[in-house]
């Protein structure tokens, strides 16, 4: 994040992103398809895992054009553990061996309602997917990465920058995010000298479905794809920007200009932040009702 790692000479980096034998969640759309085509375009075999598995039996369509016979579909509900660990046994029968790359990233978004309004359904649905599918997949393949001394390997999480920004009416996906984050900064320190790298990736808006597809209301769901419109960067550009920061051995990866600018003013002007943060929100126009066109999903691609 602050360029320290660029000054590690290219030739001693562990490349772990070209030629890994990954595991990509959310693989269907978005994110998640853009990291599962960019792994297969460095070489790689990949699992593209997904609750929808029409949506990545596309992707693995999609692959298999430029790539034959690097990619499979699996089904797997990231909230459910069992599901997560029969991905694990999948892709160890598929690699012969454990995954190198593991690509923690099924996500759902929630948003346009304060604390209190939100429910507990909600927050259960929420934490399910964004939180305890991101420790699942960490829980379930950290051992097999720490053991393994075949090649280089790595966990990539995928957050966002809601993690840090703490914006209001976004609660429940913030509380997730920011979970994610410190995870990831734990197991970095954990997994030092061990050879496995982790990286967490916290983007503001990508150009992907999260907004129609998760329990938004009308108001954010428009508000969030008019700035997706104008500031978002595409999945793909997301992808190889965070993988090759992965190989450089990067921590945080924030793609965007405006993550970095909320990255130092929450930590330079922390009072002044929250109080912009309660001024804007009261100014943004309100509104409870769930967009008209949300669909209520399990798991889907984005942040």
């Amino acid at each position: 994040m602050f360029g320290l790692e660029k000054l590690i000479p290219v030739a001693v980096r562990p490349r772990r992103s070209y030629g890994a034998r990954a595991v990509v969640t959310g693989a269907g759309s978005g994110i998640g398809r853009a990291f599962a085509l960019e792994i297969a375009a460095r070489g790689g075999q990949v699992i593209c895992a997904d609750i929808d598995e029409a949506r990545a039996d596309d992707t693995v369509a999609l692959i298999e054009r430029e790539h034959p016979g690097t990619a499979h579909a699996f089904r797997c509900d990231v909230a459910q553990r069992e599901d997560v660990q029969n991905l694990a046994r999948f892709a160890a029968s598929i690699f012969d061996g454990p995954a190198s790359l593991v690509i923690n990233n099924a996500g759902v978004g929630i948003g346009g309602k304060h604390v209190g309004d939100i429910g507990f359904e909600d927050w259960n649905w929420a934490l399910g997917i964004n939180l305890w599918g991101v420790v699942h997949g960490c829980e379930v393949f950290t051992p097999q990465l720490r053991a393994s001394r075949e090649r280089p390997r790595g966990i990539i999480n995928v957050a966002s920058a809601a993690g840090f920004a703490a914006a209001p009416s976004m609660a429940a996906y913030n509380t997730a995010k920011a979970a994610v984050m410190s995870l990831s900064e734990t197991m970095a320190a954990e997994l030092n000298k061990t050879g496995v790298g982790v990286t967490v990736l916290c983007p503001t808006f990508v150009k992907t479905n999260v907004a129609r597809d998760g329990r938004i209301t009308g108001e954010a769901t428009r508000l969030a794809e008019t700035l997706m419109r104008i500031t978002g960067f595409t999945p793909d550009q997301v992808a190889k920007t965070t993988l090759d920061a992965h190989d450089r051995g990067q921590l945080y990866v924030l793609p965007q200009w405006d993550a970095h600018v909320v990255w130092r003013l929450k930590r330079y002007f922390p009072a002044q932040y929250t109080l912009v943060l309660g001024l804007l929100e009261r100014l943004l126009p309100q509104d409870t009702s769930p967009s008209p066109d949300q669909i209520t999903v399990t798991d889907k691609t984005g942040v």
